[in-house]
């Protein structure tokens, strides 16, 4: 019986480094969520990690680097989950529910998401203004929006005055909301936005709003 072969030590080292990198990526996307750019410290990011400050430096740069690297995750996450909707095999109306809903997945799902946003709006978006993938990332979202609205516009489903990035504010607004402002809309109204009970009617009311306003007139 013959043996497997064992792994390359080049292969493991290789294997080693995106074990670590992501490591570092996943704490730092803590550390950055729950204490703002200003306030995360990498000494903490790197006893978290057992690693060292140098080691993350040697992967990142420096904290910037890092930082800026936690950001391209975090969209290029939900781009991806976006991207996985196969829209062209849904009719225009099925394809902008489905959108809505992996939005509002996501977004319920990746609470440090809706927090990194926050923390970049504060800095008026000094950080992520400078990179050109995030912006090639997010373009790719209102992308797959405007060929499902060219679809149902066609039909004569949608009406025509609509825009791509219109609805893509629409969605993301309604789920940022709910995550973000739950404990202070909790406090003024005493309804938790996130409470299990209530999280399909707020699904169905997200693709129901949407939907009806893309409706023809």
């Amino acid at each position: 019986m013959s043996r497997q072969a064992a792994p390359e030590p080049e292969v493991d080292r290789r294997r080693d480094a995106e074990r670590t990198r992501v490591d570092i990526l996943d704490v730092a996307t803590e550390e950055f969520a729950n204490q703002g750019y200003s306030g995360a410290r990498v000494d903490e990011i790197a006893a978290r990690t057992r690693t060292t400050k140098r080691m993350i430096y040697y992967y990142f740069g420096g904290k910037e680097q890092l930082y800026l690297a936690v950001l391209e995750r975090a969209y290029a996450e939900i781009r991806a989950a976006e991207r996985a909707i196969d829209v062209d095999q849904l009719d225009p109306v099925a394809a902008i529910r489905r959108i809505a809903d992996v939005t509002f997945d996501h977004h319920e799902a990746h609470p440090a998401f809706i927090k990194l946003v926050g923390v970049e709006n504060g800095q008026r978006a000094e950080n992520m203004s400078h990179v050109a993938r995030l912006v090639d990332l997010n373009s790719s979202a209102v992308d797959v929006l405007r060929g499902v609205l060219a679809r149902g516009q066609q039909a004569g489903t949608f009406r025509t005055d609509v825009d791509a990035l219109d609805v893509h504010m629409m969605i993301s607004a309604f789920c940022f909301f709910r995550v973000a402002n739950r404990h202070t809309f909790g406090a003024l109204f005493g309804r938790d936005l996130l409470d299990p009970a209530s999280r399909e009617h707020y699904r169905t009311m997200l693709a129901d709003m949407v939907v009806g306003y893309l409706g023809q007139r």
